[in-house]
Order: structure tokens, then C-alpha cells, then sequence
């Protein structure tokens, strides 16, 4: 599909997608969804780039390029509740002193971004599941800052050489987190010594709590 040319047309046609089941989306584009749930899930962020026009690529850029929008998906329950953190980008391990927030991937990745919700509730099979609401978002003032706050208190761990400390509790709506391949994966980090050591690659994720707020403030989901 052509790249859409606006944020108005790439808006539609993400809303254009939803109440359709994941399996609907797949036949029109001709490709054969994975019958385990567990593998697809990278796979139906792929279908949905492709359905909307996206670039369809792994360059570190937008994935739509010429509109510097980002795509992610919101995988939610039956009260409309976001069921899991999302995954922003990959970290540097290895250059953490020399980045700045201004420049950072986290900040690029989050500058716009398209939010897809999606069915995920276990009793509906993966295919019979739908795709739900679109909106797109930025980051207000306050919530960059607090975007910034916890990248650079997360940013500076790694700097000093004490990844190895960070677990999933740190982070006010930002988290760092393993985020491979698979288990045996590694690259390289430093300790507080400056020595080198392989390490498993770490994620930034956005917290669910946080990305539930964003559903609320789009009038989306009036829970608790």
C-alpha cells in the first residue's frame, strides 16, 4: 500500500482497521497468520504497519518516515485496560555517556506516535481477535518531563557502569528492561570499572499505567 500523505489519512485508515479480526487483515494482504500466539505477537504490529502504508523496514527511523510518525500497538482486555508495558527501542549499552535526551532514540520514538488498541482478551483465539481504537499522541510538557526524568536516571545507571542493578521497579512511566532475540543473546556493557562485559540487550518500555492514562486522556477508558 502507498504511504498515506498526512496524519489525517494515516489516522483513517487506522481507524479503518478497526472492528476487523486479525485473521480478516492478514488474508487481504495475502500473508499466512502464525498459528502460535506467542510467536505472532511482533508479527501483528508487521501486518498493521504493512495494512497502513508503513515503511515495513528495521532502520532506526519513524515508521512513517515522511510524516515522523511511530507505530504501536495497545494490547487490551475486556474493561478496556492495557494489559502489558510497550516496547519503545533498544538501548545503547555501550555509548550511554555520550547520548543526550534531545538526541535520544526514546525521545525520537515518542515524539508522535500512532496508538493501535488491540483485542486481547485469552478466551478469543488469536485470530478471531480485533483490532480497536486509534489515536495519535505527543507528549505533553509534563509528561516529557517525566519521560526525561526517568531516561536520564536510567541512562546515567548505565554510565556509571551499574546496569546490572536496574530492575523493572525503577522508572516512574519508563522502564529498562531485558529485550532480545532470545535468552542467550548478548552485547557488549561496561562496569563500574570501565570494563567490558556481555550483557543480555536492554529495552525502554513504557509503563501500562502510563499508556492507560494516554487511552483516558483520548476518551478512551474511564476506569480505575
Amino acid at each position: 500500500m502507498q504511504s498515506p500523505a498526512s496524519e489525517t489519512e494515516l489516522l483513517a485508515r487506522a481507524r479503518g482497521l478497526g472492528g476487523r479480526t486479525f485473521v480478516e487483515v492478514a488474508r487481504d494482504l495475502e500473508v499466512p497468520l502464525p498459528p502460535d500466539p506467542r510467536r505472532a505477537k511482533g508479527f501483528i504490529g508487521q501486518l498493521v504497519e504493512r495494512a497502513l502504508g508503513g515503511a515495513c523496514d528495521s532502520a532506526p527511523r519513524p515508521d512513517f518516515p515522511e510524516l515522523g510518525v511511530e507505530l504501536k500497538t495497545l494490547p487490551i482486555d475486556g474493561r478496556g485496560r492495557v494489559r502489558e508495558s510497550t516496547f519503545v527501542c533498544s538501548t545503547p549499552l555501550g555509548d550511554a555517556a555520550e547520548t543526550e535526551w534531545a538526541s535520544s532514540r526514546v525521545r525520537h520514538k515518542l515524539s508522535r506516535v500512532l496508538f493501535l488498541t488491540l483485542e486481547a482478551d485469552p478466551a478469543v483465539p488469536h485470530g478471531r481477535r480485533r483490532f480497536g481504537a486509534a489515536f495519535l499522541w505527543s507528549p505533553d510538557a509534563a509528561q516529557e518531563a517525566t519521560l526525561r526524568e526517568d531516561w536520564t536516571e536510567l541512562m546515567g545507571l548505565i554510565g556509571a557502569g551499574a546496569v546490572e542493578t536496574i530492575d523493572a521497579s525503577r522508572g516512574q512511566v519508563l522502564q529498562l528492561r531485558p529485550k532480545g532475540a532470545n535468552a542467550a543473546q548478548r552485547t557488549v556493557a561496561y562496569d563500574a570499572d570501565g570494563a567490558p562485559f556481555l550483557a543480555p540487550p536492554r529495552g525502554f518500555y513504557l509503563r501500562a499505567r502510563f499508556t492507560r492514562t494516554l487511552l483516558a486522556q483520548a476518551g478512551l477508558y474511564a476506569g480505575s
